[in-house]
C-alpha cells in the first residue's frame, strides 16, 4: 500500500491535532510517510507543532514530520493538503459576528453577512493555498474544510475550475452521529439521502443498511426535543457548549416548517434570524465562547505536552472534523468508491436548480475523483430557499472579483437574514472599515 504525503495548512488551528490523532490511529488504512504543518502565523502554528512532534515521534516514529511558513517547502512533495484556515483569525470572526448585531441582524460565522464578510476574506487565501499546491505539487488534491464553505466552493469553481479540490464539510457527519445517538446505532450503519447547499440542507431519506426505514422513529424525536437527547442527558461532547445544544434543540421548530425532510441544523440562521438575534448577547458570541473555551483548553494542553516532553497522558483525541477528511483521503488514495456528502457543481443532480450552484449532496468517491449521485426534482420551498442563497454567494464572488461594492450591497441585501436595503448598507459599510487589511478595495 502506497504510503502518503500529508500537509495540514492551517497547522495553528485547534483542530489540526485532531487531526494528527486520526492520521495516526488511522495509518494501517491510509498510511503516512510524511505529515507537514503549513501557515502564516509562526507563533501559533509552533504551539501546535512542538505538542505534534512529540505525539508523531512517540505514536508512530516512521512518520517525517515538520512545520513550516514557507510555501515551497510546505506544498512540494505533498499528495494531498488538508485545508482549514481561518483568514483574520477569531479575531475578526468576532467582528463577523458583532458588526450585524449593532442593526439588530444575526452575527453567525458562515451565515448571513458575517459569512460574506468571511468569504471575502477567505477566497483569496484559499485561491493562494491551490496555486501553491499547483505550482508545487501539481497532482495533489486539496481537501478543504475552510469556511465560509459555500462561498469557498464558488469562488474555487468560477477562479480555478479545473484545480483538483473538493469542499467539503463535518457538519452533516456530526448530526449524523445524533441520529445514531438518538437511535442508538452507530453512524457508520446510517444511508442517507441529502441535498442542499453548505449549511443549508435537508434529509430525505435515512435507513439501516437492512433497508429499514429509520425517518418515523427520527422525526418522532424531533418533534420533541429536536437532534438533541431526550431530557437533560446529553452525551455528544460537541453540546457540551450552550450554544450549540440551543442550536440542536432548536431543530423542532426548524423541522416544523417542512416535517416531510430532516433539516440541516443552521437553517434556523434563516428561518428564525429574529429569534437568533434575540437571543444573542451582543458582547459576547460565539466567536467568544470558542475563545474562552476551545482554544485556551487546546493550546494549554499543547504547552503542557511540550513542556514535558511527552504526550502519553494527553487529552487531546481524533474528532468528526478528522476522521470526515481522513476517509475522503483514503478513497482518493485507494479506489474505496466511498460514499461520502461533498460540496460539488451540480451540473443538473438536482434537476430544476442552476447548474452551476455548488451543491451539497452525495458522491461515489474514488481514485478519479468523484462522482455524483442523481437527486432529481426538488420541492418549491427548498428550491426557493436554495436559489435565493445560491444567488447571494455567486454575488460575493462576484463582488470580489469585480471588486464591486454594488454586488456587495446586493448580496447581503438579498440575504434572508438582512430585513433591508438600507440595513444591508450599514452592516456592509462598517464591514468594509473592519476589513480594509483583507478585501480588495471595492468601487
Amino acid at each position: 500500500m502506497k504510503k502518503n504525503s500529508v500537509l495540514i495548512a492551517g497547522g495553528g488551528s485547534t483542530y489540526t491535532a485532531g487531526i494528527v490523532m486520526m492520521l495516526i490511529e488511522n495509518r494501517d488504512q491510509f498510511p503516512l510517510r510524511k505529515l507537514k504543518f503549513y501557515d502564516i502565523d509562526e507563533q501559533r502554528q509552533k504551539i501546535v507543532a512542538d505538542a505534534c512532534a512529540i505525539i508523531v515521534r512517540e505514536r508512530a516514529p516512521e512518520i517525517e514530520f515538520a512545520a513550516t511558513c514557507d510555501p515551497e517547502e510546505a506544498f512540494t512533495d505533498v499528495d494531498f493538503v488538508m485545508a482549514h484556515i481561518r483568514a483574520g483569525g477569531l479575531p475578526m470572526r468576532e467582528k463577523d459576528e458583532k458588526i450585524p448585531m449593532r442593526y439588530g441582524v444575526l452575527g453567525q460565522e458562515t451565515c448571513g453577512p458575517g459569512g460574506m464578510a468571511y468569504g471575502m476574506r477567505s477566497i483569496p487565501a484559499v485561491i493562494q493555498l491551490i496555486d501553491y499546491m499547483e505550482q508545487y505539487s501539481p497532482k495533489a488534491w486539496l481537501l478543504n474544510y475552510s469556511n465560509p464553505a459555500s462561498i469557498v466552493a464558488e469562488a474555487t469553481r468560477a477562479l480555478r475550475p479545473d484545480s483538483k479540490i473538493i469542499n467539503i464539510c463535518d457538519m452533516p457527519v456530526a448530526i449524523k452521529k445524533s441520529f445514531a445517538d438518538i437511535l442508538g446505532m452507530k453512524d457508520t450503519d446510517i444511508v442517507e439521502r441529502y441535498y442542499g447547499l453548505n449549511h443549508f440542507g435537508w434529509w430525505t431519506e435515512l435507513y439501516d443498511k437492512d433497508g429499514n426505514d429509520l425517518m418515523p422513529r427520527l422525526k418522532n424525536h424531533v418533534k420533541k426535543w429536536g437532534y438533541g437527547p431526550a431530557g437533560d442527558a446529553c452525551g455528544n461532547p460537541l453540546l457540551a457548549d450552550r450554544s450549540w445544544l440551543d442550536t440542536f434543540r432548536k431543530v423542532k421548530d426548524v423541522y416544523a416548517v417542512d416535517p416531510d425532510t430532516l433539516p440541516n441544523t443552521y437553517l434556523k440562521y434563516y428561518l428564525y434570524s429574529d429569534y437568533v438575534a434575540a437571543h444573542t448577547n451582543p458582547e459576547y458570541t460565539r466567536a467568544n465562547e470558542v475563545m474562552d473555551g476551545r482554544e485556551k483548553t487546546v493550546f494549554s494542553e499543547c504547552r503542557r505536552i511540550a513542556r514535558n516532553g511527552t504526550a502519553k497522558d494527553t487529552s487531546l483525541e481524533s474528532g468528526e472534523h478528522a476522521e470526515f477528511i481522513v476517509r475522503l483521503a483514503r478513497a482518493l488514495a485507494y479506489n474505496t468508491y466511498e460514499r461520502m456528502l461533498l460540496i460539488v457543481p451540480n451540473n443538473g443532480a438536482i434537476s430544476n436548480v442552476d447548474p452551476t450552484a455548488m451543491v451539497e449532496i452525495p458522491c461515489i468517491v474514488s481514485k478519479r475523483g468523484y462522482e455524483p449521485l442523481c437527486i432529481g426534482t426538488i420541492p418549491n420551498f427548498q428550491k426557493g430557499m436554495i436559489e435565493q442563497q445560491v444567488a447571494c454567494e455567486k454575488l460575493v464572488v462576484e463582488a470580489y472579483r469585480e471588486k464591486s461594492y454594488q454586488k456587495l450591497w446586493q448580496a447581503l441585501t438579498l440575504s434572508k437574514t438582512v430585513p433591508s436595503a438600507g440595513v444591508a448598507k450599514q452592516i456592509l459599510d462598517d464591514l468594509i472599515e473592519e476589513n480594509r487589511e483583507y478585501w480588495p478595495e471595492l468601487k
